[in-house]
């Protein structure tokens, strides 16, 4: 028993820190927060359990319903709340402190109950022992099998579900001695029933629940929702066009995706004497490669993407396969599912260019990706006369954050050139240039099969006006993150 409340406890727990984590961004900040307030509201709970006397099994069957229902629904209540109130935040900690109130309330009411049966020692040490052990049941089962294999929704629903059979298992168990006893806890197992008959339709219900929530969050038909090991995959669809969001953000709009893939891939290669191998790090949607593929000089592309669900919707999903034109199933491409940060230090590879295609760096897993010492690592496998190049998010919406990235680069020993363009999904939007020693940007392009980008426009490419000019920043190490915090605070003016 101790040990299913206690691993049920923590999934509620890691539930709500994960739900925030997506939608606020800042996963370490969410994390922290919500687990300090979190066992602050359990030692809370524990405290309040001296105040609860008499009938103390029925008490106990009562806190433990309590709990399964607001734990079970804290998942979808949190995506709902995000979704069709101002009030996110108010409602995330309020709903933290209440599960953590009464998961703290459950442990030591169980130890009072208990205590006629067994030795106190014995007794702490079991509970406790359990306790401990639910904890690590809870953590490892989250993250390499709830999480993956059921989303969070589920999760936290399949996690009240065994609260609320706990629930109902304690009405027998714990029926106690006196007719007036029995009757009560008749009465509790029938509240246990009701709570489980909602939970269990809450669960089957979860992919009607998810849709309500997205509904409201993304323009168009949700016809892909997954999640993965690492990140909520949503591609909707609108008319003949469709966007691609991962964690709530909108990643690219097919659109007008051409004018940002162009301007990523084609002034690294056209800097490049001989682009003849390629390492993209990100970019699992397969439309860098697609760009880099035009080139006939082009003869390998490794790309490297932590997401196998990604690279595999990207090969199979027929959208994507049409917007990529079936780019990672040509003979030049190899997918690997790794970190680009380990992949980089790790690997012997030389290569020609290397493009740095990341999500934007919204938390500190995302902003080592863009630190002075994956710079040093790109650099170390480039190629003589080999150019790296980042996306680098917005130069006007997100000044400090683009500068600060062209900093760490220059921080890391290159050369930088940094240049802009304009993508109406997303407005203005910034990428750097490196390699080691002095830079001038490219003139020319080979004749290709190209929808935005010629001579003309990659010349202005280059051009910045004064509300994007450099401005002093610090680099982006790994010991301080300074990009997220200049992310976070720059986005949030305009979100």
């Amino acid at each position: 028993m101790v040990l299913i409340i206690s691993t049920a406890g923590l999934v509620y727990e890691l539930s709500m820190a994960a739900v925030a984590s997506y939608v606020l961004g800042d996963s370490v900040r969410q994390f922290s927060l919500i687990i300090g307030v979190y066992l602050s509201a359990l030692g809370g709970g524990a405290y309040l359990s001296r105040f609860i006397e008499g009938r103390l099994a029925l008490r106990f069957v009562d806190i433990e319903l309590a709990t399964a229902l607001l734990g079970g629904l804290s998942a979808p209540l949190l995506f709902v709340a995000f979704s069709y109130t101002g009030a996110f935040s108010l409602i995330l900690y309020a709903t933290v402190i209440a599960v953590g109130v009464l998961v703290g309330l459950e442990l030591p009411l169980l130890i009072r109950i208990l205590r006629s049966k067994l030795a106190f020692n014995e007794l702490i040490a079991k509970s406790l022992t359990f306790d401990y052990a639910g904890a690590l049941v809870g953590s490892v089962g989250f993250s390499l099998v709830l999480l993956p294999t059921l989303g969070l929704m589920r999760s936290s629903l399949v996690c009240g579900l065994l609260n609320a059979l706990v629930g109902l298992w304690s009405t027998w168990i714990l029926r106690g001695e006196t007719e007036r006893d029995r009757r009560a806890m008749a009465s509790a197992r029938v509240r246990a029933v009701l709570v489980c008959a909602l939970l269990f339709a809450a669960l089957l219900s979860a992919e009607r629940l998810l849709a309500l929530s997205e509904a409201h969050l993304y323009s168009g038909n949700v016809v892909v929702r997954e999640q993965s090991r690492y990140q909520r995959i949503v591609i909707a669809e609108r008319g003949e066009h469709f966007s691609l969001y991962l964690n709530g953000n909108l990643q690219f709009a097919s659109v007008d995706e051409h004018r940002y893939h162009e301007a990523l891939v084609h002034p690294a290669l056209a800097l490049t004497a001989r682009p003849r191998r390629v390492f993209v790090g990100g970019g699992g949607d397969g439309l860098a490669v697609r760009e880099l593929l035009k080139w006939s000089a082009v003869e390998r592309v490794s790309l490297v993407d932590l997401d196998p669900a990604m690279t595999r919707l990207a090969r199979e999903h027929p959208a994507l396969r049409r917007a990529n034109g079936r780019a990672l199933e040509d003979s030049r491409v190899t997918v690997t599912n790794r970190d680009a940060f380990i992949e980089l230090s790790e690997s012997s590879d030389a290569w020609d260019v290397i493009v740095l295609d990341f999500p934007d760096p919204s938390n500190f897993s995302l902003g080592k990706l863009y630190s002075v010492e994956l710079y040093r690592a790109a650099r170390r496998r480039l190629a003589p006369g080999g150019t790296l190049v980042v996306q680098a998010t917005s130069p006007l919406f997100a000044r400090r954050s683009f500068w600060c990235i062209e900093q760490s680069l220059r921080t890391a020993g290159l050369g930088t050139l940094p240049y802009r363009v304009f993508v109406p999904s997303f407005g203005e939007w910034g990428f750097v240039l490196a390699k080691p020693g002095a830079l001038t940007p490219p003139e020319s392009l080979p004749e290709l099969p190209l929808r935005f980008l010629d001579v003309r426009t990659l010349a202005a490419l280059f051009e910045f006006p004064p509300d994007m000019q450099p401005l002093a920043v610090r680099p982006n190490r790994l010991d301080t993150q300074a990009l997220v915090g200049y992310y976070l605070d720059e986005w949030s003016r305009w979100n």
